[in-house]
């Protein structure tokens, strides 16, 4: 369903962190971006619609509103490009260093915390194929599972539900299943939702895991 539908029957303050990757609105630079790229960095896959389709604006301001409301905090992605809807500065924003090198794609990306912490950075390989472990790419601006550990490693607490109302792949929502944390999440394409059920059930199925930090992630 719609997000914004499925948040208004949430109450307020329910959720303890939501992590989110909203469009961002810049489906036409991402269009050219994939027309400009070498075919060394392409990692193909099957495309469900246009990326115009469903980056092409931002979230209104009644999202944001939602967002808040339904949570104690909150960490989203590519805020960046819409800073502006959001009502609160914050001295925390992350950063994801994708080690990606040379190319077209964006060195990082950022996230807006409404944590009152410093800056923190995660570093992870992740560009076109190259890739710092496997994983099924079935969404444009789909994002690592391990990128979505190491958030709720280091900002939720045990048992805190967690929730992404724009869940898209579901890798945000198997990091939850892996570190032990009830969720909920929407998704509004079919496909998408389909595709991500299969990838939450195989991680409920292999059950929680153990502390894969201590085994030399950069934070």
């Amino acid at each position: 369903m719609d997000c914004l539908e499925g948040m208004q029957e949430i109450p307020d303050k329910s959720i303890d962190l939501v992590i989110t990757d909203p469009p961002y609105g810049i489906g036409e630079s991402t269009k050219k971006r994939e027309n400009n790229i070498t075919d060394k960095w392409k990692n193909p896959y099957k495309k469900i619609h246009n990326p115009l389709d469903w980056d092409n604006k931002v979230p209104n301001d009644t999202y944001f509103d939602e967002l808040i409301r339904i949570s104690k905090n909150q960490i989203i992605w590519g805020a960046n490009h819409f800073i502006s809807k959001i009502p609160f500065d914050s001295p925390c924003w992350l950063v994801w260093d994708k080690k990606n090198g040379a190319c077209d794609f964006a060195d990082c990306e950022l996230a807006w915390t409404s944590f009152d912490t410093a800056v923190r950075k995660f570093e992870y390989l992740w560009v076109g194929y190259r890739k710092e472990e496997p994983e099924e790419r079935i969404h444009p601006t789909q994002k690592p599972v391990k990128l979505f550990e190491w958030i709720i490693k280091n900002y939720a607490k045990e048992g805190d539900t967690i929730c992404d109302p724009f869940f898209g792949s579901g890798s945000c929502l198997v990091a939850a299943v892996r570190m032990g944390h009830p969720f909920i999440g929407f998704e509004k394409e079919s496909t998408y939702f389909e595709k991500a059920q299969i990838r939450i059930k195989n991680a409920q199925e292999q059950g929680k895991i153990g502390s894969w930090f201590e085994e030399g992630a950069t934070a």
